[in-house]
């Protein structure tokens, strides 16, 4: 750095003389050691908050080679061939392999200050651009496959390197998807002919059975060989065009420490056409969304209700607990969701985990409102008694209806004001239905709890096409 204008050769001084090297230029040492790799953390934490299905780890293959050569190198050639401590007032005069570790600083010896710095402004440049550029790798660009979508027989073209809904899509078709990280099931089609990788998805959605049966999701899966699928319909997929609306924040009220409902009205007296069940997305400032389920039924829309969780280091979720205010304004997109009562006469379950309730009680309320008359229970498994935050609404509920009852679970506690159960929340109701057939599920609640519930509930009897399931990912897909 002494070559550099500027420091004239003072800043070598401190390094090469043991007499300049104190406690201080250690202290400055460490905190570069320990700042520059805390710096790395956080510039990864903003990457997977701004990517959607951000990978932090490496290909195994590539983390597999580097961990054996480093650990090779330790092995065969240690750091210790410079004749034990460093002494920064000697000067090597001869550099074995384990400077391997500086290969930089061996350059120094072989070319001129400024070579050196051209190379590492070079290779540091290199790694700074390298996120940016887009892989593309000759096998999968060779790797275009014939794709035909039923019904229609539409022809087109599918990379291996794209799924299949995006092939669809680049093509014009109106192909039916919402959540596109496979976790609502919308664009759930059939595999008539070929292979297919399935890619990442969410197993309450696609479970094995639909897997055997052919079943795939557009969102997620992939071309391994020419295709021909069937999709539920073309044309109509597309049912509304998604509006957007902004919506004015009206009420804040505290229901429980880590839970806040919103009450909010749309500009002009507008409204939001929608079927009890079905969330809505709110858009952040630099085009990120955060689906929030409606928790007041669709006849009674003059105002929007949004139950938020506080989730730890959650983005919105921590605005809305700390900065937002009455007045303030939130821009929604909706409506969206299949979680949505079918009509049937089939006697219903319910299992909500925590805010999993707020589509429970616009589906419920909804229902009271139409006059269902099917036998309603539901199942509320929270961690906390407190967490029960409406509790006395549900209580009262079943006052009410004689077709309605609740049965709140507790996972943590052991104690409460209410009468409860205590364990998981689908344990308890398969406890008293061991038997699900002729019964209709609709399961609410974080990734883990359906999928963990779902195939419980196929195992007893329950059918497919009977059992409804909304999973929500913080930051992503319905966060009830």
């Amino acid at each position: 750095m002494s070559w550099l204008p500027g420091f004239g050769g003072t800043l070598a001084r401190n390094v090469l003389y043991s007499s300049s090297v104190n406690d201080r230029f250690f202290s400055l040492l460490v905190f570069i050691h320990i700042g520059v790799p805390l710096m790395l953390l956080l510039l990864m934490w903003v990457h997977v908050q701004r990517v959607p299905k951000a990978k932090m780890q490496p290909p195994r293959a590539i983390a597999a080679s580097v961990s054996v050569t480093l650990l090779a190198l330790a092995i065969i050639a240690p750091v210790t061939s410079q004749g034990g401590a460093a002494d920064l007032g000697t000067e090597p005069a001869s550099l074995q392999l384990d400077w391997f570790y500086l290969s930089g600083y061996a350059l120094l010896y072989r070319w001129s200050p400024g070579a050196v710095w051209a190379f590492a402004g070079l290779v540091t440049m290199s790694l700074a651009v390298l996120p940016w550029i887009s892989p593309r790798r000759k096998s999968a660009e060779r790797q275009v496959f014939q794709l035909k979508i039923h019904p229609g027989a539409h022809e087109l073209a599918a990379r291996a390197d794209e799924t299949l809904l995006d092939a669809g899509l680049k093509a014009g078709l109106a192909l039916p998807f919402e959540c596109r990280n496979g976790g609502c099931g919308v664009c759930i089609c059939s595999i008539l002919r070929g292979d297919i990788d399935h890619g990442p998805y969410q197993p309450s959605v696609l479970t094995r059975r639909m897997r055997e049966e052919g079943k795939a999701l557009l969102c997620c899966a992939s071309a391994r060989s020419d295709l021909e699928i069937e999709v539920s319909s073309l044309g109509s997929a597309i049912s509304s065009v998604v509006r957007t609306f902004v919506a004015r924040i009206d009420t804040i009220e505290r229901l429980s420490e880590d839970v806040i409902r919103l009450w909010l009205s749309l500009a002009n007296r507008e409204r939001i056409e929608f079927r009890a069940g079905q969330y809505v997305n709110v858009v952040l400032e630099d085009g990120q969304r955060r689906a929030f389920s409606f928790a007041n039924a669709p006849h009674d829309n003059e105002r929007i209700e949004l139950h938020i969780r506080k989730i730890p280091g959650g983005r919105f979720t921590t605005y809305v607990f700390t900065d937002l205010k009455v007045g303030d304004e939130l821009e929604l997109e909706g409506p969206f969701g299949r979680f949505t009562l079918n009509d049937t006469d089939k006697p219903i379950l319910f299992v909500a985990g925590a805010t999993g309730f707020a589509p429970v009680k616009s589906i419920v309320e909804d229902a009271f409102h139409r006059g269902v008359e099917r036998t309603m229970h539901l199942y509320w498994g929270v961690r906390r008694c407190a967490d029960l935050y409406m509790a006395d609404l549900a209580l009262e509920w079943q006052r009410e209806h004689p077709n309605f009852s609740a049965t709140f679970v507790l996972s943590e506690e052991t104690s409460c004001r209410w009468n409860v159960r205590f364990g998981l929340v689908h344990e308890a109701m398969l406890a008293d239905f061991p038997d699900l057939t002729g019964y209709e599920v609709y399961v609410c609640g974080s990734i883990g709890m359906v999928e963990t519930a779902v195939p419980a509930f196929l195992a007893r009897g329950l059918g497919e096409d009977a059992c409804i399931s909304d999973a929500f990912q913080f930051g992503g897909k319905p966060a009830s």
